[in-house]
């Protein structure tokens, strides 16, 4: 019988991103801001993405900074889930 490599999962996808909204039970809406270079003028173009994270715990606030991973399918929207509350706004 040949012997084989266990497998081993890949790493899951990591993002950081602005709490938008906490109104939601357990879930939070946060925004990932990217930068993406035009193709024909070369600047470098300010993009987001809006995502649905879970949040078991509630402990994310609104305007919070956050780092979220990607994980299976929670719901008909929710494919992250948060890792940890990086930093709170300053008030």
């Amino acid at each position: 019988m040949p012997m084989t490599m266990p497998q081993v999962r890949a790493q899951r996808k990591m993002l950081v991103g602005i709490v938008t909204s906490a109104k939601a039970a357990k879930t939070l809406t946060v925004r990932v801001d990217r930068l993406v270079k035009h193709p024909v003028v070369e600047k470098y173009l300010r993009r987001d993405t809006v995502i649905y994270v879970h949040d078991e715990q509630r402990e994310a606030k609104e305007g919070d900074q956050v780092e979220v991973a990607e994980t299976r399918p929670l719901s008909k929207t929710k494919r992250w889930r948060l890792v940890r509350v990086l930093r709170r706004p300053s008030s």
